[in-house]
């Protein structure tokens, strides 16, 4: 039995954007995803059929790395900031529910 659609839609981290529309979503291109990827800033659903699918949470990491490319920082410093970023951020939420 599937989720409800208003479940998976609320959902930030549901797999809902195929390769092209998060390009399109973002302005960028569909290489820049796959690089995105293979940095392991993101790591898209597959569908059955082997397609990336993007959710919002992954949609405003990749927006997050464009804008700090589009501002000279390379690609894979970049990922490795927003990982940081990231990981610090959930650290802090952990910290604070003890």
């Amino acid at each position: 039995m599937g989720q409800n659609p208003d479940d998976m839609f609320g959902d930030e981290n549901y797999p809902a954007y195929t390769i092209g529309q998060a390009a399109e979503m973002l302005g960028t291109t569909q290489d820049f995803l796959r690089r995105l990827d293979e940095a392991k800033l993101i790591n898209p659903h597959r569908s059955s059929g082997g397609h990336r699918r993007y959710s919002r949470y992954q949609l405003r990491l990749a927006a997050r790395a464009r804008e700090m490319v589009d501002q000279g920082t390379a690609l894979e410093a970049a990922c490795r900031i927003i990982i940081l970023e990231d990981q610090l951020e959930e650290a802090l939420r952990q910290n604070e529910k003890q």
